[in-house]
């Protein structure tokens, strides 16, 4: 063979193994990765022509379901009371995707998950239409609608996020503004780019974020339960003494002043008590225990809690929560009490009541409780874990005990008869300019004390109806604790 005639043939031979590469790629290695692409239509047009599996709370009340229609897209996801359940189900939709728990359970409710594997071979097999998986969530339906309803009624935006504290189900998880998934599960194109284009305007308050999970936020005074919690463990005692000075400078600085709240001094000696410290919130006293504590113990007392793990998952993805930077000590005495650059999402204030709640237990959150095959047998159950041992039973104790005296020195409606609550609220600085910014107001709790049977956060932005008035007790507490007693009268 001559040598052109062997440089084409070694040509068409490298050109047919990139080939057979090529579509080896296409077909098999990144084979799922196509399938999942959104633009791939012919998977789209595939998906709902099967029925999709349903989304059921605790009680099996379902809260996303399907019916078939007689257009080219046989099967329509339809959502019950949609706006209470979005920041947890999230959407389907032909246009946009999906979101939520439609998302990252996406392959078992379409059915193509490998545990669906034998039952879709039968389905061939005997000829019936193939169905998709159901996931049953640990979300209690009367909790949740407690917690949607106390935001909506006032047009607060925020969250509440609830946990059983001895186990870590998420029993509400709530953000608002909320919106309507069955705008965006139409078939209608006019009517999906009508919603999208209303829910993403600009000032129309963001009702995709699941604030739950997204929103990061200064926790303010409730972070000081996390700095006493650094304080026990280093030795410290409810009876341990700090400055009630109603204001001092920070310190390395000449004039930059750290108040207490309206400056007030926290007792009518030089110093107070650690518990008293924490039912008055005083600044001042956090801001010097954080400082004693230091940076690398206060992180370290953080990252049990929950702070800087970016692997969390519920399964819906979780912003990281952090302490952000500490430069200097005055950046400390300012993170002591939950600013600065501290910055947390609902859930994760949540889970810092739950674990103090569980005698410092910290317990994996989580949302689905079940999958469920297409014939409603169960195919998986979700068994609690215990992430990490974040405090002594002892100190939990102590700080549970310190929690229920700021409760009884809380102000705000709805206090809860006959039961024994431990909480600390919180009001945020936030924004550039503090003094005119409104603050967000925070409150932290568990319930009964002594036996916690569920643990919540709640935030509400901007001070909702008080403005620069607003605190944690007077607009967050009666929300908090009205999810709290709607669960503990149905239990």
């Amino acid at each position: 063979m001559n040598t052109p005639l062997r440089r084409v043939g070694m040509a068409m031979m490298v050109m047919i193994v990139l080939l057979l590469g090529n579509a080896t790629w296409v077909q098999v290695i990144n084979a799922d990765e196509w399938r999942k692409n959104a633009y791939n239509r012919r998977v789209l047009l595939d998906e709902y022509a099967r029925k999709r599996g349903l989304i059921t709370v605790a009680d099996g009340t379902v809260i996303a379901d399907v019916k078939e229609t007689s257009d080219r897209l046989r099967y329509l996801r339809t959502y019950n009371n949609g706006p209470a359940y979005a920041a947890v189900t999230g959407y389907l939709s032909v246009t946009y995707g999906t979101s939520g728990i439609e998302r990252t359970e996406n392959d078992l409710l379409n059915g193509s998950d490998d545990r669906l594997f034998t039952r879709r071979v039968s389905a061939l097999i005997t000829g019936r239409d193939p169905v998709g998986g159901n996931v049953q969530l640990t979300v209690n339906a009367k909790v949740q609608q407690t917690a949607y309803d106390q935001l909506v009624a006032k047009g607060f935006t925020g969250s509440v996020v609830a946990i059983k504290p001895d186990t870590g189900e998420i029993l509400a998880m709530a953000s608002t503004p909320s919106y309507e998934p069955n705008r965006l599960a139409s078939h209608d194109a006019a009517e999906q780019q009508a919603a999208w284009k209303q829910l993403t305007a600009k000032g129309n308050g963001n009702p995709l974020i699941n604030r739950a999970t997204q929103g990061l936020y200064p926790p303010g005074s409730t972070y000081k339960v996390v700095v006493a919690a650094a304080a026990l463990a280093d030795g410290k005692n409810k009876d341990s003494q700090y400055t009630a000075k109603g204001t001092i400078n920070l310190p390395g600085t000449s004039n930059a002043p750290f108040p207490n709240f309206n400056g007030q001094p926290c007792g009518p000696g030089e110093t107070v008590s650690m518990e008293t410290a924490l039912a008055k919130s005083c600044n001042t006293a956090f801001g010097e225990m954080a400082a004693q504590v230091g940076k690398s113990k206060l992180t370290t007392q953080s990252n049990k809690f929950g702070f800087n793990d970016n692997d969390l998952e519920v399964p819906l993805a979780v912003e990281t929560s952090t302490l952000g930077a500490i430069q200097d000590e005055a950046a400390l005495y300012q993170s002591g009490i939950g600013q600065r650059d501290v910055r947390v999402t609902p859930l994760q204030n949540a889970m810092v009541a739950a674990t103090i709640a569980n005698n410092g237990k910290r317990m994996h959150p989580y949302l689905v409780s079940k999958i469920l095959g297409p014939d409603l047998k169960s195919i998986d159950e979700t068994e609690p874990d215990q992430i990490e041992t974040a405090m002594s039973t002892a100190n939990a104790n102590v700080l549970r005990d310190m929690m229920i005296q700021s409760e009884i020195n809380t102000g705000g409606e709805g206090r809860l008869s006959n039961v024994q609550v431990a909480s600390k609220t919180g009001t945020a600085e936030h924004g550039e300019n503090v003094a005119e910014n409104k603050p967000h107001a925070w409150y932290i709790a568990f319930a009964p004390a002594q036996k916690p049977e569920i643990a919540i956060a709640v935030i509400v932005e901007d001070g909702g109806d008080r403005g620069l008035g607003a605190t944690g007790g007077k607009v967050a507490a009666p929300i908090g604790r009205a999810v709290m007693n709607a669960y503990l009268a149905g239990r």
